[in-house]
């Protein structure tokens, strides 16, 4: 009997649409105990990951018998897909499927961002009156810079066009715009800097977009720009984002992703209540309806391979 390993969390009914199929071992904390998946990965002919499981060269090398492996959720960063396509084994992401969650992270954060709101809620919280000390402002007619305009990167869009945003959109590996995204405007990342009051980041994190944004980039940004990280913590320098903050070359960040997960003390201790900042632990995409179609999609695409 096919045999699939999960490592991470599912929704319920999809495990048990996948149990009902097939033998599977499901714990949500495996990816933490690393020698045992070392030790067990060989009888398995699927996997089932989200991002925190490392199915690195080593553990695929033990896992001699997969064929299958599915993600659940969109970057490939945390699976090696050289060796995998080397090896005939099928790496299934789940794209497209919590693009809804992450478009309505990216439009609230920018709300909330643009009017203040981190920071009136800080000085009310301490008994202060800030309501003529800081300043906000309204989310229409801003415009949103996002780079990488893949399947969520559009969602994006058509929520911000929703929400009376202007877009402008950096893809280098999208040759043209369809006819349904006529109101967002091509750009290259010098405009994205210059033009954007916001900007959106939803790229894979690769040796070309890793740092893409640090310190050359923030002196370029001449309007001061709100930066939302949704993709891959690296891709953003979080040394040179909080400087640049200090020295007003932006007027806020949202970050759900960071180059180490959960943040170390060397990040979180130059954060202070006072700046106008939303941190979140990796849960732009993840939601009650977004984990259900993720793990649908996953399982559905399961069952078909092996069948």
């Amino acid at each position: 009997m096919i045999k699939i390993l999960i490592t991470e969390f599912i929704n319920q009914n999809s495990l048990d649409n996948l149990n009902n199929k097939f033998e599977v071992k499901y714990n949500e904390k495996l990816w933490e105990n690393i020698d045992e998946l070392n030790h067990i990965i060989v009888d398995y002919d699927g996997l089932i990951v989200r991002n925190k499981t490392q199915v690195n060269l080593n553990l695929l090398k033990k896992g001699s018998n997969l064929k299958f492996i599915g993600r659940l959720g969109v970057g490939l960063d945390n699976i090696d897909t050289k060796y995998c396509n080397l090896k005939n084994i099928h790496v299934q992401p789940a794209s497209g499927m919590n693009a809804d969650s992450v478009a309505e992270y990216v439009v609230s954060s920018s709300m909330s961002l643009i009017k203040k709101i981190p920071m009136f809620h800080n000085g009310t919280a301490k008994g202060e009156w800030p309501r003529t000390t800081i300043k906000s402002a309204e989310i229409k007619q801003k415009y949103l810079g996002i780079i990488g305009f893949g399947t969520i990167g559009k969602k994006v869009a058509e929520y911000a066009l929703k929400n009376g945003l202007k877009v402008l959109a950096y893809d280098p590996y999208l040759p043209v715009l369809n006819d349904n995204e006529i109101n967002t405007k091509f750009s290259n990342l010098t405009e994205i800097y210059e033009q954007s009051d916001i900007i959106s980041l939803h790229l894979p994190l690769t040796e070309e977009t890793k740092n893409l944004i640090n310190k050359l980039s923030f002196s370029q940004m001449k309007k001061k720009p709100i930066i939302i990280n949704t993709s891959r913590g690296s891709i953003v320098n979080e040394i040179d984002l909080i400087n640049a903050y200090n020295k007003n070359l932006i007027s806020g960040f949202a970050l759900d992703v960071f180059e180490t997960e959960p943040i170390k003390s060397e990040l979180y201790k130059k954060i202070n209540p006072e700046m106008n900042c939303i941190l979140t632990p990796h849960i732009s995409g993840v939601t009650t309806e977004s984990n259900i179609r993720v793990s649908d999609f996953i399982v559905k695409k399961t069952i078909e391979y092996f069948n």
